[in-house]
This record gives structure tokens, C-alpha cells and sequence, in this order.
């Protein structure tokens, strides 16, 4: 792949203050990347694990158990998922500015959120739980069964939600394949435990359950212990410097920031699939197919953007603005060349994997005549995808936050427009619209981000 800014020079590194270290490289980025892309590729495994272990006993119920249970708790923990974009923002600035003290000291914060968190999901498990049945009404066996599942897997919600931290406090200094290790063994240990406990000692639900359990904490010891070398140094608990004001206050505003921003993102997510609900199921059905094909480009550059997330919040720090320049160039670069090869890839095999995923024929034929609008998805959400990477870096959350309001803004008026007129047709295309609009938005905020950075 050709370097579209070519090799920095001597004189080009002095000009800038530069380290040789900082340096941003093709192998420096796909070094990030590809463990977060293998990452990702292991997460439907343990879904399909779950529900083909207990598909064994035979019975529906407990599938539906597991699946809406599942979907209700990562409701719940996704709630505190702005907690690794802001960690990996402000812990790569600290690193870039060698700010040891703070990058610890984030470490901890982390875990404190995490803890406490956690604990507020113990404590207020009932009447959650109550409300997400009252929005997501089931039989009263599932219902039961779920109740049974979610009360024992809440008990790993600290851990859950502290793996947020710690996930954004590696990825900032770069060390994904330490995630990747952690990701693969809560996954094979899961699916191990899945095996033990349902089918072995027929515990059903409750075994499910368990297994997820004792890996959530089990992932939590192992990525405390790559953290090790933080712990043998005295500022993780340095309690001045972790409960300082000031920087409680940037990392709180910081997190609301994005907090917004992903609960207008969801909103959009959601909207479209009760407006698509409007138009009969199977229409419903074949949005629903579609929209993993949404998921499998997000997870293709999920790597990318995380790449530019770190190697952007260093340069920010370090106060490099050649080097942001180019870490944001670079990784996006690679982000287009991932979308390519998608496009290609849905054109070629789309049709086959919309019949892998639906059985039914009037499903199939729908989700075809919808199919070519995923066909644009990878190159016109690719801008959106790889800039949210790269302010989330620069801790440029405001700007995150007013330009997913325009976009959501856009996405509603067009699909007020288009949608009565054209059906499901329109509410693709205010999708697709809605994702140019943030991509576009976000480049014309770009140039101040980079000013930042002097």
C-alpha cells in the first residue's frame, strides 16, 4: 500500500520535535489493528456457542431465555461503553505527553467507575429487570428462565463494565494483542464452561449463565495482570492525583459527550428497525438480516479506528501536529482499503450469506431487493467510522456530540420525507444519508482538531 504522505526526513523530524518513536508507520498501524479485527471475528462464536448449547436440550423456551436475557444485560453495560472511548482518548494523550503519573492514575479511575458502576446494577437489578420485561414482554416461561439468568450473570457486572476501562487504557498504548489474549480466553472459557455445565452437568439456563459469569471475572484477573506493571509503581494509587478535581471534571464531560452522541446513534439504530417494523415482518426480517451485514463492516473496522484512536491521542499529547496528520491519514487509508474488499465481497457472496441467514423464501427475496443499499455501507460509512476514531483520540467530544445531532436531525427530516413516499426504500437511503452527513460534518471539523494539536 502506498504512504500518502511518504517517509518523514530528518529535517521534517526536527521541524516537528519528533521522536523516532512516534513515528507513525503502515506496520505500526496494522500492528494495532489486526488483534482487534481477530478480536471482533471471535465474538459471534461464543453467541452461536450459547445458543447451540442450549438449542441441545431441546426445548425453545431456553433459548429465547438466553437470547433476551443476553440482549438486556448488554443493554445495560453498553449504557457505560463510553468508558473505553474515553479512556483511550485521555490515556493517549497522557502517554503522548509522558505523563506517566496520569496514565496510571486513568487506570485507576477506570476501575473505579467500573466497581462502582457495577455495584449500582447489583443494587438496582429489580426494578430493571421489571422495566426491560415491561418494554420487551415475553412468555411467562421465558420470562422466568431469563429472570433466572440475568439475576446470576449480574453478579459479573463490575468486572463487565470495568473491562471497558481497562480495553481503552491498553489500546492507547497500543498493546491489542494483550486484548486479543484476553478476548480469546473469556471466549474459549466460556464456551468450555457452556460444554461443562449444560450439557455435562445439566444445569440448562442457570449453566449458561454461570459460564459467562466465571469468565466476565476471570477476564477481569487476566487483563489486571497485564496491567501488573502499573501496579508496581506507586502512582495507580497516588490519591491526590487520582482524585483530582480538574480531572474528573474533563473526564465526566468527556464521557457525557459521548454518552449523547452513541444514545442518539442507538436511537437511530432502533428507529430504523421499528420504523421497518411498519412495513410488516417480513420486511422487519429482512432489515433485521441486513442490518449484520452493518455489523460486519463495523467489526472489519473496528481495528482501524481504534488504531487512529491511540496513535491520534498520542500526537495530540506529544502536541505533533505532522504526526496526528499522518496517524489519521494512515489509518484511514487502511480503513477505505478494508471497505473495498467488503463492497466486493457483499456483491459477490451477499446473496448466499442473506440464505445462510434466513431460511425463510419470502425473507430471502426481500432482503434482495434491499441488498444493493449494504452494498454502499462500507464506502459511505467508512469516513464516519474512521473520523470517530480520530476525534475520539483527540478527545474531541464535543464535536462528536453536535455532529451526531445533525446528522440524527438530517435522518429524521429525510426519513419524514422519503419514507412515506418510497417505503423501505427511504428508510434506507436516510440511513445512508445520515452516515455521509456525520463523515462530512466531522472533515469540516477536522482542521480545528489539528490547530489543537500546535
Amino acid at each position: 500500500m502506498s504512504d500518502p504522505l511518504g517517509d518523514l526526513d530528518t529535517a521534517k523530524l526536527a521541524a516537528s520535535s519528533a521522536r523516532p518513536q512516534d513515528i507513525v508507520t503502515h506496520r505500526r498501524v496494522l500492528n494495532i489493528a489486526l488483534p482487534i479485527v481477530i478480536s471482533n471475528a471471535t465474538v459471534p462464536i461464543l453467541g452461536a456457542v450459547d445458543t447451540g448449547v442450549v438449542g441441545q436440550l431441546g426445548l425453545a423456551a431456553p433459548i429465547g431465555a438466553v437470547g433476551i436475557g443476553a440482549i438486556i444485560l448488554s443493554a445495560f453495560y453498553w449504557f457505560f461503553g463510553f468508558l473505553r472511548m474515553g479512556t483511550v482518548g485521555l490515556t493517549a494523550q497522557a502517554a503522548g505527553s509522558d505523563d506517566t503519573a496520569e496514565v496510571a492514575a486513568l487506570l485507576t479511575r477506570g476501575l473505579l467507575i467500573g466497581a462502582g458502576a457495577g455495584i449500582a446494577l447489583i443494587a438496582l437489578q429489580l426494578p430493571m429487570f421489571w422495566a426491560a420485561f415491561q418494554v420487551s414482554p415475553a412468555s411467562e416461561e421465558v420470562e422466568g428462565l431469563a429472570r433466572s439468568y440475568m439475576t446470576i450473570r449480574i453478579w459479573s457486572a463490575p468486572a463487565a463494565i470495568a473491562m471497558y476501562a481497562i480495553t481503552g487504557w491498553l489500546i492507547a498504548q497500543e498493546r491489542t494483542r494483550a486484548v486479543l489474549v484476553i478476548q480469546v480466553w473469556m471466549n474459549g472459557l466460556n464456551i468450555l464452561l457452556d460444554l461443562w455445565f449444560v450439557l455435562g452437568l445439566g444445569w440448562g439456563v442457570n449453566g449458561v449463565a454461570f459460564a459467562t459469569f466465571l469468565a466476565e471475572w476471570s477476564g477481569l484477573i487476566l487483563a489486571l495482570w497485564f496491567c501488573r506493571a502499573a501496579f508496581a509503581a506507586p502512582d495507580w494509587r497516588n490519591w491526590g492525583q487520582v482524585f483530582a478535581r480538574a480531572r474528573w471534571v474533563r473526564m465526566i464531560k468527556l464521557n457525557s459527550d459521548i454518552l449523547i452522541r452513541s444514545l442518539l446513534l442507538q436511537a437511530m439504530f432502533v428507529s430504523f428497525l421499528f420504523m421497518g417494523s411498519g412495513f410488516g415482518d417480513v420486511t422487519l426480517a429482512a432489515n433485521q438480516v441486513l442490518m449484520q451485514f452493518l455489523m460486519i463492516t463495523a467489526y472489519g473496522l473496528d481495528g482501524f479506528a481504534f488504531a487512529a484512536e491511540a496513535l491520534v491521542g498520542k500526537a495530540m499529547g506529544a502536541k505533533q501536529r505532522a504526526i496526528l496528520r499522518r496517524a489519521a491519514l494512515l489509518t484511514t487509508a487502511w480503513g477505505f482499503a478494508t471497505c473495498v474488499p467488503l463492497t466486493v465481497f457483499f456483491a459477490v457472496f451477499g446473496a448466499d450469506l442473506v440464505d445462510l441467514m434466513a431460511k425463510a423464501p419470502e425473507v430471502q427475496d426481500a432482503a434482495r431487493i434491499y441488498l444493493p443499499y449494504v452494498l454502499a455501507v462500507p464506502l459511505l460509512g467508512c469516513g464516519a467510522f474512521m473520523l470517530d476514531g480520530i476525534f475520539i483520540g483527540a478527545t474531541r467530544s464535543r464535536d462528536m456530540r453536535n455532529m451526531m445531532i445533525v446528522s440524527f436531525a438530517i435522518y429524521v427530516v429525510c426519513a419524514a420525507l422519503t419514507v412515506p413516499a418510497l417505503g423501505n426504500h427511504g428508510l434506507w437511503v436516510s440511513l445512508l444519508v445520515s452516515f455521509v452527513v456525520r463523515g462530512l460534518t466531522l472533515a469540516l471539523r477536522y482542521p480545528a482538531l489539528e490547530r489543537a494539536a500546535d
